[in-house]
């Protein structure tokens, strides 16, 4: 989710400056939303289990392309199946870029002996090479986000009325190298709460809708939405919020391309990796103590534990954290 959502900006700064210029986003159903609002931009759905599945599937949906007569491809995936249908658009004598992932550079910033600590190019500017590749330099410098949702009608019974600042907190990624802990989190809520401000809580599923209860303990301004809203209302939701405070995980880049103010806390990963959220301040990104853990980053997206790392992200203290959203605020 967060690779689509870092599209999000490109596509609306290329919208603004080539408005003569239409794209086709080719990307699963569930992420349409995500770009409903960009005029230029239209939307085709891949069916990776069904009609599109396998060697077949992807000829298959080559075919149904070439009615659109696409003029050129930018890859902003890189991966098996997006491989696939750039050279069969490249066959056909089509334009073709491909976004670079810097993996040697990657490697050297992960690697814990002789590390390479510096930043890398941001997955935003890497996907803006694919379009100037193809002829269409983008500026990314002044952006423009969309207007701020209107609620509908359970979202506003969910959210109720907006009298305060508004703070959203997602507390889960995939990977558990890039979870805040439980108990330093507990605290966090618990201070935050203590302010005239209202906190929604986000998360899927049984397990995560279960740890979200723990955390709001009833407070009557820590609501939980997980569950109680489809993705359509969580994007609502989230466009109205004043501040979102995440993991290194798609939430961050959802609130980030709505143009909300985005604080991040990192762990195994690092934003040197490239893939902090869309525009916004490096004092926003709250890192793990590289001086009591110098062999971070050890990890790009945060599947790979290195012993004795598992509590890196308790050298973030509660404390350091609520400064920073009443900083933000």
């Amino acid at each position: 989710m967060g690779d689509v959502a870092m599209t999000v900006p490109v596509l609306r700064a290329f919208d603004k400056q080539y408005p003569q210029v239409k794209i086709t986003v080719i990307s699963r159903p569930f992420f349409k939303p995500f770009f409903d609002d960009i005029p230029n931009v239209s939307f085709f759905a891949f069916d990776a289990k069904g009609k599109h599945k396998g060697f077949l599937g992807l000829l298959k949906l080559y075919k149904e392309l070439k009615p659109l007569h696409v003029d050129a491809f930018a890859d902003l995936h890189n991966v098996l199946r997006s491989k696939v249908i750039k050279r069969l658009f490249a066959f056909s004598g089509k334009p073709i870029a491909a976004v670079d992932k810097g993996r040697a550079e990657k490697k050297a910033l992960l690697r814990p002996e002789n590390k390479v600590f510096r930043q890398l190019p941001t997955m935003f500017e890497r996907h803006a090479q694919v379009f100037a590749a193809l002829g269409f330099p983008i500026d990314l410098s002044h952006p423009v986000f969309p207007p701020t949702k209107t609620l509908d009608e359970n979202t506003s019974k969910i959210a109720g009325s907006k009298s305060q600042n508004w703070i959203g907190i997602a507390p889960f990624a995939q990977y558990d190298s890039k979870v805040y802990p439980q108990d330093l989190m507990q605290k966090v809520i618990d201070g935050l709460s203590k302010s005239d401000v209202k906190i929604f809580l986000f998360g899927g599923g049984k397990q995560e809708t279960e740890t979200l209860e723990m955390f709001a303990n009833d407070k009557q301004n820590v609501i939980v939405v997980a569950g109680k809203l489809n993705f359509h209302e969580e994007l609502q939701l989230i466009s109205n919020l004043d501040v979102m405070l995440s993991m290194d995980s798609g939430n961050a880049h959802i609130a980030a391309m709505l143009g909300v103010k985005t604080v991040t806390l990192w762990g195994a990963t690092h934003p040197f990796a490239g893939f902090a959220p869309f525009h916004q301040p490096t004092a926003n990104a709250l890192v793990s103590d590289r001086e009591k853990f110098p062999k971070l980053p050890t990890s790009i997206y945060g599947n790979k534990v290195i012993e004795g790392y598992q509590d890196a992200m308790r050298t973030i203290l509660p404390e350091t954290v609520i400064a920073k959203i009443n900083e933000v605020l």
